[in-house]
């Protein structure tokens, strides 16, 4: 939220200069508002959690967890939920990125494409986060490392699969969204990512279809 707020002063204070900025003034801008759209990106993913947090009243809490000698404050939230709701509080911060991947990789925002649009710091701070963001839960999902509260271990035990297909499943859209952004004509990318975007979403079903059995 500090982010966001500092974001709107510095568009303020750009839109009401009198004088021509400097170089070094527009780089400091221009990082500026890249580190704000991280910021924005970070608050979007863990707003994707906490909605359906609300929506299933699973009470929602901050808890203290370590990564390795590091430690982080990580949103969780009560026990007892049924497999299908843990998946879906788990994949939700994924689904808002991806979402707003889609919709700033969208080539009608920009005719070129988000990578040919000048000043458009912010939505390329958006994309930078959800793509590392998305590659670094991979990578840990590969080697089943980290706290036990990340997402992607929680999607996994959800539906019963190895954690490391879920690793997979949040890095391919993650790398195609990433060549999207340098290749913006590439179609066959677009259709692919979007493809494996919706086969997550699918995967709530997944639970539904086992307990039939």
């Amino acid at each position: 939220m500090v982010l966001l707020v500092c974001a709107a002063v510095t568009a303020q204070a750009q839109d009401s200069g009198s004088t021509t900025a400097q170089p070094n003034e527009h780089r400091t801008l221009d990082t500026v508002n890249f580190l704000t759209g991280a910021g924005a990106a970070l608050v979007l993913h863990e707003g994707g959690h906490l909605t359906f947090d609300v929506i299933f009243d699973a009470q929602p809490r901050l808890e203290g967890v370590q990564f390795g000698p590091f430690p982080f404050v990580a949103v969780t939230h009560r026990s007892g939920l049924s497999p299908r709701r843990e998946f879906t509080i788990s994949s939700a911060g994924f689904w808002v990125q991806e979402g707003t991947d889609e919709w700033l990789l969208n080539p009608d925002r920009c005719g070129s494409g988000l990578r040919a649009c000048e000043g458009a710091w912010f939505s390329k701070g958006m994309l930078a986060f959800n793509v590392l963001n998305s590659v670094g839960y991979a990578l840990v999902a590969f080697a089943k490392a980290g706290p036990s509260e990340r997402d992607t271990r929680g999607m996994a035990d959800s539906i019963d699969i190895d954690e490391r297909a879920i690793g997979a499943l949040v890095l391919t859209p993650a790398l195609l969204d990433a060549y999207r952004y340098v290749n913006p004509t590439a179609r066959w990318a677009a259709w692919t990512s979007r493809l494996v975007k919706a086969g997550s979403v699918l995967l709530v079903l997944k639970q539904t279809s086992s307990s039939r059995r």
